[in-house]
């Protein structure tokens, strides 16, 4: 811009301008833009110069590259300069008369955007999230095609708890093919947090077609389904986290209580068995394993099938009862079994502990 548009200025006035403009360009000394400045201003003192729609653009060239560059005012520019600046360039991009320079126009904006990105981040390194947006909104009217300032804005909105109007942002800019991950994963969360699940879902399934082999990607939408119990929905999903996550207890639990609430007792039992494995200490899959078995006693095979599954029952609901004692559910399904089975000591015992825990 300063080696072009500047080089053929028509006025002999606004060489001094320009060649400064051209200095600065060349050497980055803004001691350059200080001379353009008192150039330019020198030029613009009556009423006739301010309607100069030529010196008006060089004027707009000269305060938005400064604004742009010297973001410490090593210039010692007035505390109102940034306002009167952009206030003027939004005077000068309506100004019919200006639409016969688009190259400086864009330029002028640019600049201004640069700079209020610029004056968003300082004020976000300091945690001031109320001045940091409205900068970053302020980039965004001079440079709209600016996909970034759609982050910096929901970002900001987001700390401030303005959870719909950070959920706007990270869904528009969701909506472009070179979404990041990071990106993707916000806008599930902001969507989840204001409720508004289907988004969420639908976020995450764009999300996977643009980036496939994205593993918390999908471990996101299987946390969707499982905590909807849409376990048909979660089902397919499940070879997939498990192959990325086949040593977390957890997920394993998850795949195996899935598999469970589906009836497929075969994969979820030797699931559950190696959630065990993986952490012996954790109630769920203990007492889902006594469970499944209970199940299974009801419906599997003959007599001897029968008892196999009583007995696996009461092997891991009495494991379950020994990591939580005082578990309501797993005392009244030993309370149960032991009935069934005929055990009056162990049922005994177990009437005496749920007494002590309801009459409290």
């Amino acid at each position: 811009m300063f080696t072009t548009t500047f080089a053929v200025a028509q006025s002999e006035a606004l060489k001094v301008v320009v060649n400064s403009l051209g200095f600065y360009k060349q050497t980055n000394d803004i001691n350059y833009l200080a001379r353009a400045k008192k150039s330019i201003d020198s030029l613009i003192v009556s009423r006739k110069d301010s309607n100069n729609i030529e010196k008006n653009i060089y004027k707009g060239l000269v305060y938005a590259t400064i604004l742009q560059v010297d973001s410490t005012n090593k210039l010692n520019q007035p505390a109102n300069f940034f306002a009167t600046t952009s206030n003027f360039v939004d005077w000068l991009a309506t100004h019919r008369r200006a639409r016969q320079y688009p190259d400086e126009l864009d330029f002028i904006k640019q600049c201004i955007a640069n700079a209020c990105i610029k004056k968003g981040f300082e004020y976000m390194n300091i945690s001031d999230f109320v001045n940091a947006e409205q900068y970053f909104r302020k980039a965004r009217h001079y440079a709209p095609s600016f996909k970034p300032l759609n982050a910096y804005i929901a970002y900001s909105n987001s700390k401030l708890g303005n959870l719909q109007d950070a959920a706007k942002f990270y869904n528009d800019l969701v909506l472009t093919d070179s979404t990041g991950a990071e990106i993707i994963q916000t806008a599930v969360s902001i969507n989840m947090a204001i409720g508004d699940t289907v988004k969420a879902l639908d976020i995450l399934k764009k999300g996977r077609r643009l980036l496939p082999d994205d593993k918390y990607l999908v471990l996101d939408e299987a946390n969707i389904y499982n905590n909807k119990k849409d376990y048909k929905a979660l089902e397919p999903l499940l070879p997939v986290i498990l192959e990325y996550n086949k040593n977390n207890a957890d997920i394993v639990f998850v795949a195996a209580n899935c598999y469970d609430q589906l009836n497929r007792y075969d994969k979820a039992e030797d699931l559950y068995l190696q959630a065990v494995e993986l952490n012996s200490s954790a109630f769920d899959p203990a007492f889902n394993l006594g469970i499944l078995y209970y199940k299974k006693s009801a419906f599997e095979g003959g007599e001897d099938d029968n008892l196999k599954n009583i007995y696996y029952a009461s092997k891991w609901l009495e494991k379950a009862n020994e990591i939580s004692p005082n578990d309501i559910k797993c005392l009244q399904m030993l309370k149960q079994l032991y009935t069934q089975t005929g055990n009056v000591k162990q049922l005994n015992k177990i009437d005496t502990k749920l007494n002590q825990l309801t009459d409290k």
